[in-house]
């Protein structure tokens, strides 16, 4: 009889061990299955975070071509511009130079050229030149030209004007001027003075006094029409345009 017992409760020992380790099976299979379905989910939306970010990366790649064809655009007609000043104008006068920084065209013009010592009444010679540079503006309606007279660093001394920036705003005008009366629009003409404070070398010769003693005609691209023109480019990407 105590032989059956022992062997009873054995039975009831191994079957409480058995449900107990099923239990806890049961409990990790459950664990697992729960992962395994975090996992499933967490790939999903890596899956839809990856797909989303490649697809901004596409956006702004697409924004940034869109941006650069509309500088290149500006850059082509920057380079038609120069290229037109230089037939007009000539390349051969050293007191004439047409060149181009940061996309913007620049005509400078020696003031032995243009005006008489200390005057600022613009030379016969001088507006002849100035009707080759009023011919190219005129052809281009979506350019400004801002005149901007500089001086050398010697005191101007002249009852009738004060001082270098007197002088260099006169001269400015007076070349803005002659420009309107060759028929260049008055609004797309803007008259500077910089007096001596933005000299290309030192003053210390009168070499490079005359150097410094110039009228720069700066012609640029209406800034207005140029961010319309990338702002139209942004629009036509955002509706699917080419």
């Amino acid at each position: 009889m105590n032989s059956a017992t022992v062997k009873l409760n054995s039975c009831l020992e191994e079957r409480a061990s058995a449900t107990a380790k099923a239990t806890l099976l049961e409990s990790q299979v459950e664990d697992l299955k729960k992962y395994n379905e975090n996992l499933q989910i967490l790939s999903a939306k890596g899956a839809s975070n990856v797909e989303k970010t490649l697809e901004s990366i596409k956006e702004k790649d697409l924004k940034i071509t869109r941006l650069q064809d509309a500088l290149t655009k500006k850059d082509s007609v920057t380079l038609a511009l120069v290229t037109s000043f230089k037939r007009e104008v000539g390349i051969n006068d050293p007191d004439i130079e047409v060149n181009v920084e940061k996309g913007v065209v620049f005509i400078s013009i020696s003031d032995k050229l243009l005006f008489k010592s200390g005057s600022y009444n613009v030379t016969a010679r001088a507006k002849e030149v100035l009707g080759k540079v009023a011919k190219v503006v005129k052809a281009k309606p979506d350019f400004e030209c801002m005149v901007e007279g500089h001086t050398d660093s010697r005191s101007y001394q002249s009852g009738v004007l004060l001082d270098n920036w007197d002088l260099s705003v006169k001269r400015a005008t007076s070349v803005v001027r002659v420009l309107e009366d060759l028929g260049v629009n008055s609004g797309r003409l803007i008259a500077a003075g910089r007096s001596s404070y933005v000299p290309l070398v030192d003053n210390d010769t009168a070499e490079n006094r005359a150097t410094n003693r110039r009228t720069r005609i700066v012609v640029l691209p209406k800034l207005d029409q140029f961010y319309e023109l990338v702002e139209k480019e942004m629009k036509n990407l955002e509706a699917g345009g080419n």
